[in-house]
C-alpha cells in the first residue's frame, strides 16, 4: 500500500521573486505530440513540437509549467477527436486555454510539424513522398486573438552571378573558334550554361485578421516556384535531367526567391485584405563559399501590393510579432 501523498503547503510559483521584474515570456518548448491535421480534405497523423509561452507578472515567481502540458493535451485530445483542425486553429485553441489557465495577459503558441505530401516525379511519374514543414502560430491577448499558418520547403537555386561569368567565358571561346555573334547567341540560348547550385529552404507565413483559412498547399507551391527548381527525394535519370535543366534556365539569387514568393502571394490571393500579413524568408546553403546567405521580407499585404503596382515603398516593414499583437501601422 502506497503512503498518502502530501501536497506542498505553499505554491512557490505564486510567491514573490527575489528580483521583482516582469518577463516578456516564460514557458515550455519542444513538447513532442502526435496530432492529426486536415489538409486537402484528408487527415494525417504526424509528429509535432509545441511551444507555449506567457508573459509573467513581476510579483509572480514562475509560471505553472505542468498546466501548459495539461492545456496542450486537452486541446489535442478533446478537440481533435471530434474534429481535425488545421494547424493554426489548433494553435489558437491552445493559446486561448493557456492564457486563461495561467491568468496571464498574453500567450504565444507555436506548433511545428513535418507534413508528408504524395507527389510524382516530373518526367517518369514515379510516386514519391516529400516532406514539408507546417507551422501554426497564435497569440491570445485578452479579447485579441490572431493566428497564422506557415510552411517550409526545400529546393535549389542556380547562381546567376557565376552563370554570367561562365557565359562570358563560353562566348569568348566560341568567338575565338570562329563562331559568329548570331551563332553564339543561338548556342548559349539552347545550351544550359553551367553555374554552382545552392540547396535552399524557403519559409512563408500568411495570415488574415478575420481568421480565414489559408491553404498550406498553395503556400508550398508559392515557395517552390520562388526557387530555380523544386527538388525530390526520388529521381530517375530523366527527372534528374529535367530538374538540373530547369534550375539552370531559371537562375536566382536568394533575394530573387523572396521577391518571387511575395509576388506569388499577391497573385494567388487577390482577395486578401490589406491588413493581412506575410513573411517570406529564404536561406541558400552555399557550395563554393563557407558561409550561407539569407533574405527576408515581412509586411502587410496592402503594403506589398502598393509597392508592386505603384512603387510605393514604406520605411518600416511590419514584423510577425507586431502583426500577431495587432501593433501594425494602419494601412491607407
Amino acid at each position: 500500500m502506497n503512503p498518502p501523498v502530501s501536497l506542498p503547503r505553499e505554491d512557490l510559483q505564486e510567491t514573490l521573486p527575489a528580483t521583482r521584474i516582469s518577463l516578456s515570456r516564460a514557458g515550455v518548448t519542444r513538447s513532442a505530440k502526435a496530432i492529426r491535421i486536415r489538409h486537402g480534405g484528408t487527415e494525417t497523423a504526424m509528429h509535432a513540437e509545441v511551444e507555449c509561452y506567457v508573459d509573467l507578472h513581476p510579483d509572480q515567481k514562475g509560471v505553472h509549467m505542468s498546466r501548459f502540458e495539461e492545456h496542450v493535451n486537452e486541446a489535442i485530445d478533446g478537440v481533435l477527436i471530434e474534429e481535425a483542425l488545421v494547424i493554426e486553429e489548433l494553435a489558437e485553441t491552445i493559446a486561448r486555454r493557456v492564457v486563461q489557465g495561467q491568468g496571464a495577459l498574453r500567450s504565444h503558441t507555436v506548433i511545428r510539424a513535418d507534413y508528408p505530401v504524395e507527389r510524382t516525379t516530373p518526367v517518369s511519374g514515379v510516386p514519391t513522398q516529400e516532406m514539408y514543414g507546417l507551422i501554426g502560430m497564435a497569440v491570445a491577448n485578452g479579447s485579441h486573438v490572431r493566428r497564422i499558418v506557415g510552411v517550409t520547403a526545400q529546393g535549389m537555386n542556380a547562381c546567376p552571378c557565376a552563370q554570367g561569368l561562365i557565359r562570358e567565358q563560353a562566348e569568348e571561346a566560341l568567338r575565338a573558334d570562329g563562331f559568329g555573334d548570331e551563332e553564339i547567341s543561338r548556342i548559349v540560348r539552347l545550351v544550359p550554361i553551367a553555374t554552382h547550385n545552392q540547396r535552399a529552404r524557403g519559409t512563408l507565413f500568411l495570415g488574415a485578421p478575420d481568421g480565414r483559412r489559408i491553404p498550406a498547399e498553395t503556400l508550398i507551391e508559392i515557395v517552390e516556384d520562388g526557387m530555380s527548381s523544386e527538388i525530390y527525394e526520388l529521381l530517375k535519370r530523366t527527372d534528374e535531367r529535367y530538374v538540373v535543366d530547369k534550375a539552370h534556365r531559371r537562375p536566382r539569387f536568394v533575394e530573387d526567391s523572396v521577391r518571387e514568393m511575395v509576388r506569388g502571394v499577391v497573385e494567388r490571393f487577390p482577395d486578401l485584405p490589406d491588413d493581412a500579413f506575410l513573411r517570406a524568408h529564404q536561406a541558400n546553403f552555399e557550395t563554393i563559399h563557407t558561409h550561407d546567405v539569407e533574405a527576408e521580407r515581412s509586411g502587410m499585404v496592402g503594403e506589398v501590393r502598393r509597392e508592386l503596382t505603384r512603387g510605393e515603398h514604406v520605411a518600416h516593414h511590419t514584423t510577425l510579432d507586431e502583426w500577431l499583437d495587432g501593433r501594425q501601422a494602419p494601412t491607407g
